[in-house]
Parts: C-alpha cells; structure tokens; sequence
C-alpha cells in the first residue's frame, strides 16, 4: 500500500512540474473568470458558460475537468459579478471549487477600460484511499478526506478594449496543504500568478477576417514557468479556427461556431509534446456559451475574449 502511495504522490510531483495545480484550460480565452475575477461583467452581457475537458485520454488516473460559470455586469453601474463551479478529478481525488467574483470597471480613455477584481472560493478536496487498491482494506494508518473545506481569497486587474487585452492576476492567496500523511505531503497548492494579452487584427477593410494572436503566462514556485501561445482567425464572425502551443509540452488545435447571435460552441484538441505523449491519445475539451445581450441584440465586444 505504501508503494501505491509513494507512486500517488510521484504522479501528483508529475503534474505539478507541468505547473499544474489550478484546473488546465487550452481555450481559457473563453473561460478567463476562472483566472481572472477582474473579468466578471467584461463582455456586457449575461454569459453563461460550461465546459468539459478530459486530459492525457487513455493514462489511469488522468484529469478531468467539469466546469461552469455565470457572470453579468450590474445594470448601467460600474459593477461586475460572477459565479463559478469547477470540478476537477485526478486519481483517487476529486476537487470543488465554488467561486464568487466581483469587479470594478473604470474608463481609463476613450477606447479602454481597467477592471479590478476578487474571488472568494471555498474548496472541498476528497481523497479516496480505496482507489489506490491497498491490501488491507479500511487499514487505519491510511484515511480518506471527505469533503476537506478550505476558504481562499484571490485579485485580479484586466485592462481592455474592443481590441486588445491585458490581464493580471491570482486567483489563490492562501496556500493549502492537500495531504499530509505523517511523513508524506501528497502536495501543497501553491500561488498561481498569470499573466495574459491579446489583440484582434482586421485583416480585410470589411472585417470579415480577424486574427488575434494570444499569450498566457503562468508561474507557480517550484514549477517551471508555463507559457501558451495561440493564434486564432475569425471569418465573418462566424466561424474560428486557430493553434496554440504550450511551451515544451504540448500541441493544440482549435475550432469554434457561432451558432446563433448568443450560443457559441467551442472544441479543442490537444498532443503532447513530451514522453507523455507514449502514454495518452491527446485531450479533449468542449465547451458551450450562450449570452443575453441588452444593447439591441448585438455584442459590445469581439467573440475572441
């Protein structure tokens, strides 16, 4: 049994040197209130939004990530609010997180606003030690964790336009200790600081073409520094297809439809660019957004963020 727990808390070391605590999104541009509370209400209208990803298919044990969130702006005030709840299983545990943001957006020029946001997230960790198959079933040196609560407190700043972005922000200020076995920490949660930016090009005098090419940037203490870059193309504000890459680990596809004037759809694939790859047949992610727009019918700003 000891052996299994040594090789849980080897996989865990594993993720956690792809800089991966907080849930991984390859399409975060559609999901950045998870990242970023400054985010809440940006978009001017009411967003409601789910998605699915399951990583690394084929490898026992490998994430799985279930989310979903709602945020709006607050009538015709400065005012933002979000919530979200994301689920996420790797191995014998299974994670909660139920988030609430606020936002506060002042004008900074005509064309760009700075948004300041916090998160409040109270988390429930489950540990199933049955799933790691111990010899002695129930052997008391061994426990489960059963909806373990933890608060956290995070912030965010997001400076845009209807062109371009930027974003800072951590969504976790208090640093949690999953597991902790007398001699053996499973893992501890650590401060997560990302930064992210992006800009929409018009390639065409019609707009029918736009492209918007991406960064974000993720650091975590005792993790290398993680970078994804992604280009997306937009035609007739309809259709997107685009690539993205995470720095020295992996390749991703990706394709969207707006399917009405509020629901969009979005997938991605993505390859392993590391060892890992011998171990997996890629990851999926799919998700679904639907928007309630007020200022008739249309949308404030562009479909890519």
């Amino acid at each position: 049994m000891r052996a299994k727990l040594y090789f849980f808390v080897i996989m865990f070391a594993g993720i956690a040197g792809y800089a991966q605590q907080d849930a991984q999104y390859t399409q975060y541009m559609y999901n950045t209130i998870a990242i970023n509370p400054a985010y809440a209400g940006s978009r001017g209208a009411l967003s409601i939004f789910g998605l699915y990803r399951t990583q690394w298919v084929g490898l026992d044990g490998a994430p799985e990530t279930s989310s979903f969130s709602v945020n709006t702006p607050i009538n015709n005030s400065n005012l933002g609010v979000g919530v979200s709840l994301v689920n996420d299983k790797i191995g014998p545990t299974n994670e909660n997180n139920l988030s609430v943001d606020l936002s506060y957006t002042v004008q900074t020029s005509p064309d760009f606003k700075l948004s300041f946001g916090i998160k409040g997230t109270a988390n429930l960790f489950n540990l199933d030690i049955n799933k790691l198959n111990p010899e002695i079933q129930g052997d008391p040196q061994f426990q489960d964790l059963d909806n373990k609560f933890s608060p956290n407190v995070g912030a965010g700043v997001y400076w845009h336009s209807d062109k371009a972005y930027i974003g800072l922000s951590v969504p976790n200020f208090i640093e949690t200790n999953r597991y902790d076995d007398n001699d053996i920490a499973i893992f501890k949660d650590k401060i997560n600081y990302y930064l992210m930016a992006g800009y929409v090009f018009n390639l065409d005098k019609l707009e029918y073409i736009k492209f918007k090419p991406a960064v974000l940037g993720k650091m975590v203490e005792g993790a290398p520094l993680q970078v994804d870059v992604s280009a997306n193309f937009m035609f007739m504000e309809k259709f997107v297809v685009g690539v993205a890459y995470r720095w020295s680990a992996s390749l991703s596809a990706m394709v969207g439809f707006q399917i009405t004037d509020g629901l969009y759809l979005g997938y991605g694939y993505d390859r392993e660019t590391t060892n890992l790859n011998n171990y997996n047949s890629g990851s999926h992610e799919i998700f679904l957004r639907y928007e309630f727009f007020k200022n008739n019918g249309k949308m404030t700003t562009p479909r890519f963020f």
